[in-house]
């Protein structure tokens, strides 16, 4: 890890480590079963344990760090169980959003979309998985807010905790980021129409596109999971 020099003055100790701790874990810089420190941790941002310990339990709340008392702190394995109950819970908010962003879209945010999809496949020509891993977050955000929901994307952010470092391990390859960018044009296709029922299925294809290699990396890696 390198060493953080300044903490922003708005931010908290707590907020900069959880903040890099999280980038670290989603980006699987630091693999399941990992062990922290949280005095190693506390050095390395020079600041003392209680930020961090405060960070560590808002990591634990995501379900990305395992605290155990009077034992080594580790990065949380995958749970197949908890994945599928993100899943669940995530397509429910992501088809309310489709309802919404098609009752108010009025083509104001047509122009962000179009950007956000040429730049998407920039990442793809590239080969960048983690700027096209951001890329997605933004998009959905933005359906978020053109739904005039933007606390639905709080919502999502939290379910994709779950499956953000599967994510990770999918978007090795350029056909897989490729294919996701089909259903984002499909997405905004069917939005600026006002398809709903349209979006509705593409909502639901897009989003069981992990499904196939949640099963090959437990095949592949079950040291990765707990269950």
């Amino acid at each position: 890890m390198e060493m953080v020099e300044h903490v922003e003055e708005r931010r908290t100790s707590a907020d900069v480590v959880f903040d890099y701790l999280q980038q670290q874990i989603s980006s699987l810089e630091l693999m399941p079963g990992t062990k922290i420190s949280e005095a190693e941790i506390a050095s390395k941002f020079g600041v003392s344990r209680q930020p961090v310990r405060d960070a560590f339990s808002r990591l634990d709340n995501l379900d990305l760090l395992l605290i155990r008392p009077q034992k080594a702190t580790v990065v949380k394995k995958f749970s197949r169980a908890a994945i599928a109950s993100a899943r669940f819970a995530r397509l429910a908010v992501e088809l309310e959003v489709m309802h919404h962003a098609v009752l108010h879209w009025d083509g104001s945010f047509a122009e962000e979309f179009d950007a956000g999809l040429a730049a998407q496949k920039n990442a793809v020509a590239s080969r960048d998985a983690k700027l096209f891993h951001k890329l997605d977050y933004e998009f959905h955000r933005l359906l978020c807010h053109a739904a005039k929901a933007d606390f639905a994307s709080e919502i999502i952010s939290s379910y994709k905790a779950h499956v953000d470092r599967l994510c990770v391990l999918s978007l090795t390859g350029a056909d897989s980021m490729a294919q996701l960018v089909e259903d984002h044009e499909a997405i905004v296709r069917q939005l600026k129409a006002k398809d709903e029922d349209g979006l509705r299925q593409t909502i639901r294809t897009h989003l069981s596109r992990l499904d196939s290699t949640i099963e090959t990396i437990y095949a592949e890696h079950q040291s990765y999971f707990w269950d």
